[in-house]
């Protein structure tokens, strides 16, 4: 047994290097898609509408499964779960390659999600058990930085793929990479696994799947149909009703799916609204940018995707340092950093017009990442120090879900808004760029920038009540201390 430690401390560098790989592939997937689209639809022969399902299927498959082996890496082991979702995320993406049909993309899709939900679920407490507190934060920060990456550089690089090949190998380039990193897995990660004698809750698992599937349906959806339709309607009601009667379960069951009493710690709490206000702003952005890019300031694809590479090539540098200075000074303080920069960023982003200079485009977008990578990392540090070593796999898991929720909410947010300010400035319902009016375009982003803004400021000010209650509780014990 002490063998077995010593070698999980000798490889701890190693495996994360590992989850690294798997979880930049699992959350590269949820947004490299997006750009091939038009190119699937043709291809396929389908309707844009049907495949934005590609999409659809992925984040709420995600959404769905993420607690529930959040749960299972907490009784049957996290690494054994782990290596689960990256055989199954690898088996998805050879059947999304190999199809000509859209019922079987989607399916191949769910299966695909099932396990890049597995892996989300638990890479961060398989970090935090083998990590020692003094390296924990900035091996979550490196974990962050690869998930903020796979969202920002799936655009651009998806763009690249279909450029130069078929839509197919947007899947297909995971295969090679997920049998290589489950070769590693089998070679380096340890034999034995913290397992619970405990019972997985099948009744709260079946709710919370039933309250997650229509509501994020029902969010995606409703843009296209309108949140009035009926069955939009239906499905936030029901949606509502299932959640309601999870939270009834989960307080009367023995084991629940989600220990409710996870949140009775503040700091806990706050680090996940926080989160939750963070990823609904800069999702909000990613969706906009390509379209003001190319649309409002004409660029070719080729620059517009170097334009997109600004934020992945700024988180990747700052966000391991901040992980790194929140080892050293601790992570409150550089939380509330973050997220006062990333608001500066949103806020100056929204007075861009389509005469704007690329230079100070580039500047603000720099701002904002900037922010933006100074809050991760120790964010998730401060999500996954706060629980116990037995309640790892559910805090990450959490902390998963979060990310996906912020990240649907933001993107239904933020067309929504454009839309309907677009729509008010032409007189007529607008659901699509208007040719030859970039000022419409403008009119609209703007409101949405800065709304985003007003959503990271209140995450800013959560975060500051947060830090000043911290000091003013420490400066209450040392003179209790003195007291005494």
């Amino acid at each position: 047994m002490k063998n077995e430690e010593n070698k999980v401390y000798k490889n701890r560098w190693i495996m994360l290097y590992i989850l690294l790989v798997a979880t930049f592939m699992s959350t590269l997937d949820s947004s490299i898609v997006n750009v091939a689209l038009p190119d699937m639809a043709q291809k396929l022969n389908v309707s844009m509408a049907a495949i934005e399902w590609v999409v659809t299927s992925f984040l709420i498959t995600i959404a769905a499964f993420i607690l529930i082996f959040g749960r299972l890496g907490d009784i049957k082991g996290k690494i054994k779960i782990f290596k689960f979702g990256v055989v199954l995320f690898t088996l998805g993406s050879f059947l999304c390659g190999f199809t000509n049909s859209l019922l079987v993309l989607v399916l191949a899709r769910v299966l695909q999600a099932i396990g890049a939900a597995a892996t989300m679920a638990t890479n961060q407490g398989i970090v935090t058990q083998v990590f020692p507190a003094k390296e924990r934060g900035r091996a979550l920060g490196v974990i962050g930085t690869f998930v903020a990456l796979g969202a920002m550089a799936g655009p651009p690089l998806g763009g690249f793929i279909v450029s130069i090949a078929s839509w197919k190998y947007i899947f297909l380039v995971n295969v090679p990479i997920g049998i290589i990193v489950s070769i590693l897995m089998v070679k380096i990660f340890p034999k034995i696994d913290s397992v619970n004698d405990e019972k997985l809750d099948g009744k709260g698992a079946l709710l919370f799947t039933v309250s997650i599937v229509l509501l994020f349906g029902a969010i995606v959806q409703g843009q296209n149909t309108g949140y009035n339709n009926i069955y939009m309607i239906a499905a936030f009601v029901i949606s509502i009703i299932a959640f309601i009667a999870f939270i009834y379960v989960e307080k009367r069951t023995e084991m629940p799916l989600l220990q409710l009493k996870i949140f009775n710690n503040s700091l806990f709490s706050i680090s996940i609204v926080c989160a939750l206000t963070s990823f609904i702003a800069i999702s909000a952005s990613n969706i906009i940018l390509p379209f003001y890019f190319e649309d409002a300031l004409k660029m070719p694809p080729a620059q517009a995707g170097l334009f997109m590479m600004i934020s992945p090539v700024t988180l990747a540098i700052v966000a391991p340092i901040s992980g790194y200075l929140s080892d050293k000074i601790g992570s409150e303080l550089l939380t509330l950093i973050g997220l006062i920069l990333t608001t500066i960023g949103l806020s100056l982003i929204s007075t861009l017009t389509e005469k704007s200079i690329f230079a100070v485009l580039a500047l603000f977008l720099v701002i904002m990442t900037l922010g933006n990578g100074i809050f991760q990392s120790p964010n998730n540090s401060l999500v996954m120090s706060t629980v116990s070593r037995d309640k790892l796999g559910i805090a990450g898991s959490v902390n998963s879900l979060i990310r996906n929720l912020g990240m649907v909410i933001g993107t239904s947010f933020a067309t929504l808004i454009l839309y309907d300010r677009m729509s008010s400035k032409m007189g007529y319902r607008v659901v699509n760029y208007v040719n030859g009016r970039p000022d419409v375009f403008i009119y609209g982003m703007s409101f949405v920038y800065i709304l985003a803004a007003v959503i990271c400021g209140i995450g800013a000010v959560i975060t500051a009540i947060r830090l000043f209650g911290s000091k003013k509780k420490q400066v209450s014990k040392s003179l209790e201390n003195n007291i005494s």
